[in-house]
């Protein structure tokens, strides 16, 4: 099995449903039912791309099934459990779909939410995200940390949702291609593409109980979520330029380096004191040197970052879209001899 995406261009159908799969052998079947009612009733060429996550259950077997008897179907077996943001990587590699839809597999988003997903996606939107109502998990263990979190990365990031958290979204093709997920940036996605110029939107969505299965997600998912959120605003503010950040840390902790040790030699000139021995002059000069390693680290990254962008090609825009008028055909105009 190949482990290179697929080199996917432009969108070759309507719209395309990404499932990551972990261990949810009772809801597969119910999944495929549900989702092939809900797609059917949207009116659109689909495709739905599961990726199996490394599932130690049933789910291989079953996903067969399922491809076997519906070919619209098209199944990802990962070797092992590489995580949820990696399963949408690989969907959004294999997606061939105007319209990219992800969704999970433990039917607590609801497959007939996906048709309002798209009415407002018709509105000119580039991302449109589910906001869960009703949610049935534990007040403190999930809903209020996963409130906090929300707020903070709504203020951290300037994408403004009210539930990162769901799954339940749908991207434009050019959002799902242009955009390189890893760790566990999967929840970012709409903060990230903010660097496109994308257009956002909320929508209410159902949120059902789980009849089988449990929740793969515990409290510590919070810590991870608070070291993701620096990633992502210093890949928002300071990824072309990460010389900005540590150089204006570098000035910042070299300055106050520099001004203690003029204090200290002012101080030993006018009172002809020992400075050598003061704990203030090591401070003094660890700061300095903290100033210049943190300037050429950003000298360093700066230069990483042209690599990254010159190696790769990596665009430093992006266009929404391209209007021209048709040039006039030579000589069409010109009158004959």
């Amino acid at each position: 099995m190949s482990n290179s995406p697929e080199n996917i261009l432009h969108p070759q159908l309507e719209l395309s449903i990404v499932v990551p799969i972990y261990n949810e052998e009772g809801n597969i079947d119910r999944l495929h039912s549900e989702l092939t009612e809900a797609l059917a009733a949207t009116g659109r060429d689909y495709e739905v791309i599961a990726i199996n996550d490394g599932s130690q259950d049933g789910s291989y077997d079953l996903l067969n099934a399922v491809q076997a008897r519906d070919p619209r179907w098209h199944v990802i077996h990962f070797r092992r459990n590489f995580g949820q943001t990696a399963a949408i990587a690989a969907g959004f590699d294999a997606a061939r779909g105007e319209i990219v839809v992800t969704i999970d597999a433990d039917l607590q988003n609801d497959p007939r939410d996906i048709q309002r997903l798209l009415d407002k996606f018709a509105e000119g939107y580039d991302i449109v995200s589910g906001w869960r109502q009703d949610r049935k998990e534990s007040l403190f263990l999930r809903r209020i940390p996963s409130a906090l979190a929300n707020r903070l990365i709504s203020r951290s990031t300037g994408v403004k949702l009210h539930d990162y958290g769901c799954t339940l979204k749908a991207y434009h093709f050019d959002v799902v291609k242009g955009i390189q997920l890893y760790g566990e940036l999967h929840r970012f996605i709409p903060a990230l593409a903010r660097q496109m110029g994308v257009r956002v939107a909320e929508i209410p969505v159902k949120d059902r109980a789980r009849q089988w299965g449990s929740s793969k997600y515990g409290f510590s998912r919070t810590f991870k979520v608070v070291l993701d959120l620096i990633v992502v605003v210093f890949i928002l503010s300071y990824f072309n330029r990460p010389l900005y950040v540590f150089g204006a840390a570098g000035f910042l902790v070299g300055g106050i380096g520099t001004l203690l040790g003029a204090y200290l030699t002012v101080f030993k000139l006018l009172t002809e004191n020992k400075i050598g021995d003061r704990p203030l002059l090591q401070l003094a000069a660890l700061l300095m040197v903290l100033g210049v390693q943190f300037v050429s680290t950003g000298i360093v990254a700066d230069m990483i970052m042209r690599t990254y962008h010159e190696s790769q090609r990596k665009p430093i825009y992006f266009v929404r879209e391209r209007r021209r008028s048709q040039p006039e055909q030579a000589g069409s105009e010109r009158e004959t001899a």
